[in-house]
């Protein structure tokens, strides 16, 4: 398994739906992913898809496919499109995926395939792709490995044994961050609301800032620039 990271932005033509229904999961999903490949020890994989279990360094997990990526051609195939897994159990999440995408107009989750090959980095996109997938499922991670010498498969855990991550006043402000650099031109103040909503913290918004409380007991007050971005995030002291 490789460390996978948030994906910064590729040339690849995400539609408006998906970056909406992207954005406000990215730095939460930063921040989860961070938790999932610490959780995960490093060492050999393998995989049985049919019985879900996904083993690496002696931690088993129970997973779902979201899709696999052919390396050769640039192009990326749900795994419920694929005719090996279809209607598989095996396929839920992806299959839970392509209805939450018919629902809200976001083509990326319904259609069979994608072809990615015209992007400037196709590798990247794919990424950007599967670490959507992941925070729109509330999935605690995803999983990419070299399945062949030209494919890639893509996995979500499906376990209660990962842990979840829980704010640290300490990386908020680079999780913030790298959640709104994930779709530049997109919506910063999304991606902060949909991190303190997913965390379920009290917050306060403003013309220019968004102010909420931490469950350490401490504030945190993230201010944006005229052009929406974000500008700075102050955690404060906790308070008496």
């Amino acid at each position: 398994m490789t460390t996978n990271s948030p994906a910064p932005a590729t040339t690849f033509p995400f539609s408006d739906a998906f970056v909406r229904v992207a954005e406000p999961h990215a730095a939460w999903g930063a921040e989860q992913l961070e938790t999932f490949n610490a959780f995960v020890p490093t060492g050999p994989w393998s995989a049985d898809l049919d019985r879900r279990l996904y083993q690496q360094g002696g931690c088993d997990l129970r997973i779902s496919i979201l899709g696999s990526y052919d390396e050769s051609d640039g192009s990326w195939l749900w795994g419920w499109a694929n005719p090996g897994f279809r209607d598989s159990p095996a396929v839920g999440a992806a299959q839970r995926l392509r209805q939450f995408g018919q629902a809200h107009g976001v083509r990326e989750f319904t259609e069979e395939g994608l072809v990615l090959s015209g992007c400037t980095d196709p590798r990247m996109a794919v990424e950007t792709l599967a670490f959507a997938a992941m925070g729109v499922l509330g999935a605690a991670g995803y999983i990419g490995v070299q399945a062949s010498p030209d494919a890639r498969l893509y996995m979500v855990p499906d376990d209660p044994q990962v842990p979840l991550a829980a704010p640290d006043p300490v990386t908020l402000p680079r999780m913030l961050l790298t959640g709104a650099g994930v779709h530049p031109g997109g919506s910063a103040r999304s991606v902060v609301t949909g991190y303190f909503d997913r965390h379920r913290l009290p917050q306060r918004p403003g013309p220019d800032r968004i102010t909420a409380d931490l469950p350490s007991g401490s504030t945190v007050e993230v201010s944006f620039d005229n052009a929406g971005r974000i500008a700075s995030v102050e955690v404060g002291a906790i308070r008496a």
